[in-house]
């Protein structure tokens, strides 16, 4: 009678073993990854590409910065809280929101004149 209340518990133990570790990480992944909008912006000519970004409001922006001239850039916004140095030629991740509806406006800082841009929130 022992050996078999302990072969029963122990098979329990291990189908909980191999079940809690799916559960609560899938579910977790899924909603950080429905909470997040990833996007591509180009520095090209001390210029962005595109000007404005359309983003829903209450998601978290994960945003690339491709610069693809040869000097650097740095992409920065008051309103947003970002400053970001990318290096000519190379690409870098910036990270903000979620955001309420509006426009927050941003400058490449070293070319500000020319490298301007905003972030619409619908």
């Amino acid at each position: 009678m022992r050996h078999g209340m302990a072969v029963a518990w122990f098979a329990s133990a291990i189908a909980l073993l191999l079940l809690a570790p799916v559960m609560p990480p899938a579910v977790a992944a899924s909603a950080t990854a429905s909470n997040e909008v990833e996007l591509t912006i180009v520095i090209k000519d001390h210029k962005f590409t595109p000007a404005e970004l359309k983003v829903p409001a209450g998601k978290t922006i994960v945003l690339t910065v491709d610069n693809r001239d040869a000097t650097p850039e740095e992409f920065e916004s008051t309103a947003l809280k970002i400053e970001k140095i990318v290096p000519g030629g190379t690409s870098a991740k910036v990270r903000f929101g979620p955001l309420k509806a509006g426009s927050y406006a941003f400058v490449g800082d070293f070319n500000d004149k020319t490298a301007r841009g905003k972030v619409t929130v619908e």
